[in-house]
């Protein structure tokens, strides 16, 4: 177990390990993808209560389906190549005070009482003038700090000082 959780500590480069290139270079089929969709977090809950609009304040049965989901997709035998997670990962939490998103292929940001809504451009195609990037956020127990950095500079340079600084603060 503990050996399957290293392989994704290995990520170098913009390569995983686990997906060896002289293994994984050119497609040989058959092989098979498990992918899920809307984990939801929080919506049981308000769906049970009629009140889709709020709630989202308990995950308990999301969080036991998502655990017996990865226990079945490890039980299976060939194991599939990836396990992809697509549409909503929450419903709602209280207290939540920015929300990360994407889709829109290009950095952009607003607010609306409070909340503060982040989207991270792409990692592929860019559609405005931002670069190829990941957004880097730290959350500590008074704030959210969240900063972009494009491929380069974070493969280069690495996350600035005053980032790793909160981060060590824990």
């Amino acid at each position: 177990m503990a050996e399957e959780r290293d392989v994704f500590l290995s990520a170098r480069g913009r390569t995983l390990s686990a997906f060896r290139e002289d293994n994984e270079c050119r497609w040989k089929a058959p092989f098979y993808f498990i992918q899920g969709a809307d984990p939801q977090f929080g919506l049981m809950k308000a769906w049970a209560n009629g009140d889709c609009a709020s709630g989202g304040d308990e995950w308990e049965e999301e969080i036991r389906l998502t655990v017996q989901a990865v226990q079945a997709i490890n039980q299976l035998n060939p194991k599939p190549k990836f396990f992809v997670v697509c549409g909503d990962l929450i419903h709602g939490m209280p207290g939540i005070k920015a929300v990360f998103s994407g889709h829109y292929h290009r950095n952009a940001r607003g607010s609306y009482k409070g909340l503060e809504m982040v989207v991270t451009s792409a990692i592929g195609c860019q559609l405005g003038e931002d670069t190829h990037g990941l957004r880097v956020v730290i959350v500590t127990a008074e704030k959210i700090v969240h900063k972009y950095y494009s491929l380069n500079d974070l493969s280069s340079q690495g996350i600035e000082k005053e980032l790793m600084d909160l981060i060590k603060q824990n």
